[in-house]
């Protein structure tokens, strides 16, 4: 009797010892599964194709889109309940910035202990109707920035993949330093430097390039040209022979289809990389649009 007690005891003490272990494996795992990753959110597409190029393959760090892939520029953005609950989530907030972001001032009031990322931080900013142009990505130049401050500033913030962001961001402008090798060489032999561009998003690119814009149809999209500044814009074209006027994807061309029609010029397309998909394939979409820009203009201006 005393035997089978003893037996009896020492397989209740093995049970525990076995349920005890498999506890800890378990509790390991989960700890394992919910090791806390770095939020990063992005304001819009640009910024969102920079930081993903900057945060490539690091190991728990995950970069969201703000908005949707079909947004275009914030200039009137109003922010939605679901972007303050993104917000909430992020540790750093990559943004534009030089007024893109009108919102921004309520986010900071929201959520002050979020880290804003700002990608135009010493950028010298362009001036057009006494306000300041915010579209610098457009210009490769400053993408380049763009690209080092984000890496800059996520270093700060995240000093255990310093180190990552840093050889990320120099892999990536060195691929952008490439494009802009590239498209010097073909469009600064073009003839034809005058152009008319369909909103303001083309100035930091003008002036990379030495193009001169001579009018612009829409200042603000969706905001169809008034009469008396269609007719000057027609003016203008007739007079300087204009063969070739600069639409956008995101946008109806309506108003350069109108000008092209009184003027005869051809309507085609200037892309400023604000939509696009955000997949694992996307590392690259800046690059290719700049390169399919270059190749737009080789056959417009020549």
């Amino acid at each position: 009797m005393r035997l089978r007690l003893v037996q009896f005891m020492i397989g209740i003490l093995i049970s525990s010892v076995i349920l005890v272990g498999c506890g800890a494996n378990k509790t390991s795992e989960v700890a394992k599964n919910d090791k806390a990753k770095f939020s990063i959110v992005t304001s819009f597409y640009p910024m969102y194709i920079a930081t993903i190029n900057v945060t490539k393959g690091v190991e728990g760090v995950e970069v969201k889109n703000m908005t949707k892939p079909q947004v275009g520029c914030l200039h009137d953005y109003q922010l939605t309940p679901e972007d303050l609950k993104t917000l909430e989530k992020a540790n750093a907030f990559v943004i534009n910035g030089a007024g893109m972001e009108a919102f921004l001032d309520k986010v900071v009031k929201q959520q002050a202990n979020l880290k804003i990322v700002d990608a135009s931080k010493d950028i010298e900013l362009l001036k057009g109707n006494g306000e300041e142009n915010p579209h610098v990505w457009v210009s490769i130049t400053d993408a380049i920035k763009q690209v080092n401050n984000i890496a800059e500033e996520l270093s700060a913030i995240d000093k255990d993949h310093a180190d990552q962001y840093q050889k990320n961001a120099a892999e990536y402008v060195k691929k952008l330093e490439m494009l802009k090798t590239d498209m010097h060489k073909e469009i600064d032999s073009l003839p034809n430097k005058n152009i008319v561009t369909f909103h303001e998003a083309f100035p930091y690119f003008a002036k990379e390039f030495n193009l001169n814009i001579i009018s612009v149809i829409e200042r603000e999209p969706g905001t169809e040209p008034t009469p008396k500044e269609l007719e000057e814009t027609i003016k203008q074209i007739k007079e300087l022979k204009i063969k070739a006027l600069f639409a956008e994807p995101q946008y109806p061309a309506s108003a350069a289809e109108t000008i092209a029609k009184e003027t005869g010029a051809k309507v085609y397309s200037l892309d400023p990389v604000v939509t696009g998909e955000t997949t694992k394939d996307s590392y690259d979409a800046y690059l290719n649009a700049m390169k399919k820009n270059a190749q737009v203009l080789k056959e417009a201006l020549q």
